[in-house]
């Protein structure tokens, strides 16, 4: 796992909130897979052909990876924008950076990413 499980908790309770308020990040919204509840994830998210890739800092055993692969799909708020995502995937590090634009930044190599979660757009 590239971070710590304890500092995501940290991230969770004290960052993720200020993170949604704050609107600068894209935020993903999500149903938690036994509760219910409605969640708001802010998440390092670019573009991709026909979707969106996120980089999974904790790993596909997230709380939040888990509640999406579920349910088979969620939100994507960008600069007020809701975008409708379904399928979602993991997928390794080469689909992934195969599929990122050259000038976006790959993850250092020392957070050891080797997981991305791909979404793809709803059509229409």
């Amino acid at each position: 796992m590239p971070m710590p499980i304890w500092w995501g908790h940290i991230n969770k309770r004290l960052f993720n909130p200020r993170a949604v308020a704050g609107g600068k990040w894209p935020v993903l919204v999500h149903t938690g897979r036994t509760s219910g509840a409605t969640y708001r994830t802010p998440l390092d998210t670019h573009p991709v052909e026909s979707g969106y890739l996120f980089v999974l800092v904790y790993g596909s055993a997230s709380d939040w990876v888990q509640n999406i692969l579920a349910a088979g799909s969620a939100q994507l708020r960008i600069d007020g924008t809701e975008i409708a995502l379904t399928a979602p995937r993991i997928v390794g590090k080469d689909e992934a950076f195969q599929a990122l634009p050259a000038d976006v930044a790959r993850p250092p190599k020392l957070l050891r990413i080797t997981e991305f979660l791909r979404m793809d757009r709803v059509a229409g």
